[in-house]
């Protein structure tokens, strides 16, 4: 075998980059992308960055499943497949899997699913873990010699200045609503639910601003124009550099090119305690950000391990960043041990007085490789037969029967139950109107970023027909669109953008 392998490496090597398919979900948007000329929500940039990696001879192909259909034909093109997913990717991945060993079709797998679950996949030739550029070299010096190893495991965490800039070219950018970007990995917090810390680790690693400036070229260059995703888990972990390089470097960026992006991205609350930031941020284009703020309630905070967020009033400082002019979305959770039954009261009224437009709301789950996971395992809490299949993850749920994968406290018919009832209070037509006026009255962004859009109006009338007419919400998304057009025109095409985005919430979860 190894002989074969070192021959294949003197002729040009065919990889192609298999993106499995998302299901419906919160996050992919398929009720909402319907009113656009769009295909998908954001490209897949850990291939990307693959691709930029692979040798320069060698051929690539990137087939991403969500914009088109994974056929045979590019399989057996290909000598290897390098395949990358998260957890809710994993049903598609397991076949696109299996559709190779069945070619008889190499596969080289990596990206934070696999690296956690590698176990279950002793059928995938190489499993190359961890993040590409500590151990995509180790794999491929090894290929070159003919001799690559079945697992390639994580040593510590590399420096971004190694991360190349993604190959775009493999890509149809005009086919997707987002394009994505990276500053940094890591996060300074280590929240018990969350695996960021376990992946990327605590301390925040870097990019400078003359790869920031490649790829933002690389981006427009590319002919895409429109909403650009700063994709770190959290964009302010290492404040000073961005302030005094970073947003700098991207405002110069911008006004050379007369503002052809937005941006939007993750970060923490205490965003709202840097007001020289804030502006900074907006200067440079940022319109949109999403917190985790997870839950009101202080006794659940600390029981995650979210103390950046205890003592503080949470509502205030959602407004002061819209009045600096950043919309911002949230996570929450339900589910906590520290739970109690008002939090089904309380939840949603928190979302509708703080006006969080899009609120991601999920039940908690024990991810493998959290501190969650480790401590609800040492109580004999999991159920162990809960899979990413089983709906779990609330953002798979297409139906009301959700599921967790862990024994609450809480009795859990009560638990899910008053969960399904959070989802109608914040997404029905007329909270979600009254909390969209809340949002609308505080927001203050720069007017030039707010314009009627080409895509709204060329949308429009089917967006009139479908929810303007046949949706059951259609007095309430009048309401909304003459309100605007009179009394805020500026901010039509974003009240019309998020509407869209709630009929799709609706549609998911069946309201």
């Amino acid at each position: 075998m190894s002989g074969s392998v070192k021959s294949e490496m003197h002729n040009p090597v065919k990889v192609l980059l298999a993106y499995p398919e998302y299901p419906p979900s919160f996050w992919n948007y398929e009720y909402a992308l319907q009113f656009t000329d769009k295909k998908a929500m954001i490209p897949p940039i850990g291939l990307a960055i693959v691709a930029s990696m692979l040798p320069k001879r060698w051929e690539k192909k990137l087939v991403d499943s969500n914009i088109e259909q994974l056929e045979d034909k590019h399989l057996e093109w290909a000598d290897y497949v390098f395949i990358s997913a998260t957890d809710m990717q994993k049903s598609s991945a397991t076949k696109i899997i299996n559709r190779c060993k069945e070619l008889g079709i190499k596969v080289v797998a990596g990206g934070p699913f696999f690296t956690e679950h590698y176990e279950e996949f002793e059928n995938v030739d190489h499993l190359v873990l961890g993040e590409a550029e500590a151990t995509l070299p180790l794999f491929l010096e090894d290929l070159e010699r003919g001799n690559p190893k079945h697992i390639y495991m994580p040593n510590g965490w590399p420096g971004m200045e190694k991360s190349p800039t993604p190959m775009w070219e493999l890509v149809d950018l005009k086919k997707y609503y987002n394009a994505p970007i990276q500053f940094s990995r890591g996060c300074p917090f280590d929240c018990e639910f969350c695996q960021i810390t376990r992946l990327f680790g605590r301390k925040m690693r870097t990019k400078s601003k003359e790869q920031i400036i490649r790829e933002l070229d690389s981006l427009y260059n590319g002919g895409f124009r429109g909403s650009v995703f700063f994709v770190d888990d959290n964009l302010i972990g290492d404040k000073q550099k961005l302030k005094t390089e970073v947003l700098p470097a991207v405002t110069e960026w911008m006004e050379k090119r007369k503002h052809p992006f937005i941006f939007l991205t993750q970060l923490s609350i205490n965003l709202a305690d840097d007001e020289e930031l804030m502006r900074m941020m907006v200067r440079a284009g940022f319109t949109r950000v999403f917190l985790g703020i997870e839950t009101p309630d202080e006794d659940c905070l600390a029981e995650a391990g979210k103390f950046h967020n205890k003592n503080r009033d949470l509502v205030a400082c959602v407004k002061k960043m819209q009045r600096f002019g950043l919309e911002v979305w949230s996570g929450f959770i339900i589910g906590f041990d520290n739970d109690r039954e008002s939090i089904f009261e309380r939840m949603p009224r928190f979302i509708q007085e703080s006006g969080v437009t899009i609120a991601m709301v999920g039940l908690l789950t024990a991810m493998k490789g959290t501190r969650l996971y480790k401590r609800l395992e040492e109580e004999n809490r999991l159920i162990s037969d809960a899979t990413v299949e089983d709906g779990y993850y609330t953002t798979n749920v297409m139906s009301t029967d959700y599921a967790i994968n862990f024994i609450p406290k809480m009795k859990k018919e009560t638990l899910l139950e008053g969960y399904g009832k959070i989802l109608k209070d914040i997404y029905s037509p007329e909270p979600y109107y009254l909390k969209m006026l809340t949002f609308l009255r505080e927001y203050n962004p720069p007017k030039k970023l707010n314009k009627i859009s080409y895509e709204t109006v060329k949308g429009l009338i089917k967006i009139m027909i479908v929810l303007g007419i046949l949706d059951k919400g259609r007095v309430y998304y009048w309401k909304l669109f003459f309100w605007t057009l009179f009394r805020s025109p500026e901010f039509f095409s974003l009240a019309m953008a998020r509407w869209i985005q709630a009929y799709h919430f609706r549609k998911i979860f069946k309201i």
